[in-house]
């Protein structure tokens, strides 16, 4: 079953720029069915693809996504309904109370994402999404978590039904319902500035140019201040640092600032900060090779950084970006 991951108005930007929908494939070097899945919202793009899009099709960033205040009222509409009807199918077919015993059973044998999604062959954006009750889980992929988590099927399904039953996954179901509404109100009310206080939004912003297309961090001084996007107004370690790479080429002005969030999991085709020490850092798009492992791509020239277990803790993900 298809389900909409991702509302968008690639379709009307990209029929009012006269491009042709075989023309964006072959500039994102993917296939016209998977363009058609986009535009209808069957298909998630990452955000080095959304950045290149906006770029193909000469557009602001948020032009691409629906919103109350420039989208038609039939698509906004049409999403909530979608919203709503994925909501119940999650509601009544259990996935919320698997989500939750999945991460409360991981959190008690102090593994990370990373490590069950590795372990259960899944991209860790696939994984997470189950976690949060968010997609459906086929028998091959179920049978691969028990074993990612060291259970035999039959002993995991017997420990999630009692779970359930002794109440212990009430407060995670909680937490993840309320991420995933707020998650939504955000995709839909792009401006909330007239509920926050914005001077409370204000943070330094960092970076140097460095060597090698680096940008060289001292928190120690910051040379300006930028408005913190609203949906990341409960996020406190947010940090703004300023683009001055020319490793991304054209697709962002060297003005442009980064909010990049350290406690947040940066997922296969996130934006991130990859920390070569310190205070030198890259900016990488995550990605997965053929056998799975973690690597951040870098630009102009390509190259790659594979992680290891260690440097997890050196990846902080870029969360937004302000043009």
């Amino acid at each position: 079953m298809e389900e909409i991951v991702f509302p968008n108005q690639i379709r009307i930007n990209r029929k009012m720029r006269g491009v042709s929908m075989q023309d964006l494939a072959d500039k994102l070097s993917i296939s016209l069915s998977a363009i058609s899945k986009i535009e209808k919202g069957y298909r998630r793009l990452n955000q080095e693809q959304l950045l290149l899009v906006a770029e193909i099709l000469d557009c602001p960033l948020q032009n691409l996504y629906v919103n109350e205040q420039n989208s038609q009222h039939e698509v906004v509409m049409a999403w909530k309904k979608e919203q709503e009807r994925r909501q119940e199918i999650n509601k009544s077919s259990g996935l919320k109370v698997l989500g939750a015993a999945l991460r409360y059973i991981r959190n008690e044998k102090s593994l990370t994402l990373i490590e069950v999604a590795e372990s259960a062959e899944m991209t860790l954006s696939v994984y997470h999404r189950i976690e949060m009750g968010q997609r459906e889980v086929s028998d091959k992929e179920y049978n691969n978590i028990a074993r990612a988590l060291g259970f035999e099927v039959n002993k995991l399904k017997e420990e999630i039904k009692n779970l359930d039953e002794e109440g212990k996954l009430e407060e995670i179901i909680t937490h993840n319902d309320t991420k995933y509404k707020v998650n939504n109100i955000v995709k839909m009310i792009p401006d909330q500035s007239s509920y926050i206080d914005i001077e409370a939004l204000r943070i330094p912003v960092f970076g140097i140019s460095g060597d090698e297309g680096a940008i060289v961090i001292d928190k120690s001084y910051s040379s300006k201040e930028a408005t913190k996007p609203a949906n990341l107004s409960d996020k406190r370690d947010v940090y703004g640092v300023s683009l001055c790479t020319r490793r991304l080429g054209s697709i962002l002005s060297n003005r442009a600032v980064m909010f990049v969030a350290p406690s947040e999991v940066a997922s296969v085709g996130d934006i991130a900060l990859y920390y070569k020490n310190d205070n030198t850092a890259f900016v990488v798009s995550v990605r997965e090779d053929e056998a799975g492992q973690l690597y951040g791509l870098m630009w102009n020239p390509e190259e790659r950084i594979y992680f290891s277990n260690d440097d997890f803790k050196k990846i902080h993900k870029v969360v937004d970006i302000a043009l």
